[in-house]
Order: C-alpha cells, then sequence, then structure tokens
C-alpha cells in the first residue's frame, strides 16, 4: 500500500505531537549471539508500549479534520491495536469501543480501560471478535475501523523511516506479521527511499495463514490461529495486505512456539528489554536462519512490550506458554 513521502512527513508530525523517535541500538551481546550487526527498533518505548498506536493518532487525526460527523471509534484487538485506538481517541476526545475475545489478556484489557476504552467480551478468537465489532457501527453511532487501513499504514511506518534514518544501510529487516500494517509500512517507506533492504515476515507455525497466503499469492484463511503471540494470532488475511506484501517482502517465515520464548529469553538476557511475545518472534525468525545472515547489518523490529506477567513467569522458568 503506497503512499507518498508527504504522506509519510504528515504523519510523522501527528506522532511528534505525542512522543519523540524510539531508538534503534545495536546490542553487542546480541550482535554476538546472533553472528551479525543487529539492530534493534524499540517499539516497546511508545506511549502504550507498542508500534500501532502510531496508526492509531494518524487515523484519529484525519478522522477529525475531515470528518467532523464522527463521535468515536468501534474496533476488535486482542491489545495492542485497541490500546492505539484508545490512546488516540481520548487525545482525540473521542469515544472508543473495542470489542475483544473470550479469555483475551487481563493485563492488556486493564491497559485499554486505562486509556479510556469501553470493552466488550465476544467471540472464540480475534476474527469473531472482529466481526462483531464491524457489525456494532450502526447500532453505536461509530466509526468501525478495520485492523489494515491506509492510515494505519502510513502511521505505523514512521517507525521505519526512524530505523532506515538512524541505523544506516541494513541488508535486511525481520518483522512480526499481525493483520499487516507494520510490514506494509516498512516495505512503503523502504521503497520510498529506494533502499534494497529486504523484508522479511515472521508467523507462528500455529497461526500460519499469513504465510499460507504470501505463498498462494491471495487471501488463505484457517479455522484456527493456536498461538501464546497473541500479535500474530490471524486466521483471515486482509487481501490488501497480502498483496502488499507479495509485491514487496522476500518471504514470510513461520517459527515454533519454543522458538518465540527463547528469543524472549534472548532479548531479556542480552538487552534487558521486555518484550511480548509478539515483539520477540520477529528475532526467532533471525534465529532460525542466523547463518545465512552472518556478517551482515541486521534490523529487527521489536513491535511491542506488553507481556503479562503469568507469559513471562512461564518464559523465564524456560518453558514455553500455551495459548
Amino acid at each position: 500500500m503506497s503512499f507518498t513521502r508527504a504522506e509519510l512527513d504528515a504523519a510523522t508530525t501527528v506522532v511528534r505531537r505525542h512522543f519523540p523517535a524510539t531508538a534503534q541500538l545495536e546490542w553487542p551481546l546480541l550482535s554476538q549471539h546472533v553472528g551479525a550487526e543487529v539492530w534493534v527498533k524499540h517499539e516497546n518505548h511508545t506511549p502504550t508500549g507498542a508500534f500501532k498506536v502510531r496508526g492509531g493518532l494518524v487515523y484519529a487525526d484525519r478522522a477529525a479534520r475531515e470528518r467532523p460527523e464522527v463521535k468515536g471509534f468501534v474496533s476488535a484487538t486482542r491489545g495492542n491495536h485497541g490500546q492505539s485506538l484508545a490512546y488516540a481517541g481520548r487525545a482525540a476526545g473521542l469515544r472508543v469501543v473495542i470489542v475483544v475475545p473470550e479469555g483475551n489478556s487481563p493485563d492488556k484489557n486493564a491497559a485499554m480501560r486505562g486509556f479510556g476504552a469501553e470493552l466488550i467480551v465476544h467471540g472464540r478468537d480475534y476474527q469473531e471478535a472482529r466481526e462483531h465489532a464491524m457489525s456494532l457501527e450502526t447500532d453505536l453511532g461509530l466509526e468501525a475501523v478495520p485492523p489494515f487501513h491506509p492510515d494505519l499504514v502510513v502511521g505505523v511506518g514512521t517507525y521505519a523511516l526512524e530505523l532506515f534514518e538512524a541505523a544506516g544501510p541494513l541488508d535486511v529487516v525481520y518483522v512480526p506479521v499481525g493483520m499487516g500494517s507494520g510490514i506494509c509500512g516498512l516495505v512503503g517507506v523502504r521503497d520510498l527511499m529506494g533502499l534494497p533492504t529486504e523484508i522479511v515476515g515472521v508467523v507462528s507455525d500455529q497461526a500460519p495463514a499469513t504465510a499460507l497466503s504470501f505463498e498462494a499469492g491471495g487471501v488463505v484463511t484457517t479455522p484456527d490461529a493456536a498461538t501464546f503471540v497473541d500479535g500474530v494470532a490471524c486466521r483471515a488475511p486482509v487481501p490488501d495486505a497480502v498483496a502488499e506484501m507479495v509485491r514487496g517482502v522476500s518471504r514470510i517465515l513461520r517459527v515454533g512456539e519454543d522458538g518465540t520464548a527463547e528469543a524472549m529469553r534472548v532479548l531479556l538476557r542480552t538487552t534487558h528489554q521486555l518484550p511480548e511475545p509478539s515483539g520477540a518472534i520477529a528475532l526467532a525468525g533471525l534465529l532460525s536462519e542466523h547463518e545465512q545472515q552472518a556478517g551482515r547489518r541486521v534490523g529487527v523490529i521489536l513491535s511491542g512490550g506488553n507481556c503479562d506477567a503469568d507469559i513471562l513467569r512461564t518464559v523465564l522458568s524456560g518453558e514455553t506458554p500455551t495459548p
């Protein structure tokens, strides 16, 4: 999903009203562990602890300027998208209603409420929550916000601009893939800057719909997405996101649950940063093919740090959480 440099700069201006650029750091112990020069983009340092707040701010800003009839938003999430809209809605003075699936993270639910969102619990997983949220638009008198939209993509693309401008030339960047805004923002900025950087998406092998769609060249759905990596628990990808990935992404890797848990431990040990599971899965992808990246300059997107205490306890005990 392409955007212009003017649109990207305008999005950056919106984001800067709320927080400065997040850091991209090369941690020596991590680089030694991988055998490459590894730059970590710290999206765990935003006001909501995840990259998605950038997209929410840009989406809400345009709504306030161009759609004054909008009284608020309704959407679905497992956590970070909902926190993003709650934060942005509060800043714009708009009501935000978020649908979460049954058994959703209590910590993320509390965070969304903390930012002012009203929560509705519905469905066995994200997909059922998403379908219900889209059906509530008329009843609630609120604008239904999809998981993938041009304003969300250019908004989160601001992190890619920061990374590419500050870290210097990167051979490859690994990024987690949920509904696709983060990876598509990376592709759009890379292309705008005319960079040769390879972009590699990473998903759980227990939620392979995006990888299957990429390989098929069109949307492939799955009946389940049973992964503890909730940020990538997608079983029905968005067609526009799949098309952009097919156009601009080198490959989509599938990593095991144990690999993501180990990547969380590696990040904690080498950077002393707390990743949420989807914040570590990009590193898990890099670790799965570290030999072919030896000696190269590699970017890893630590997309968020909103990790539940129960998951952290399990990971630190050397075990792998269950969904």
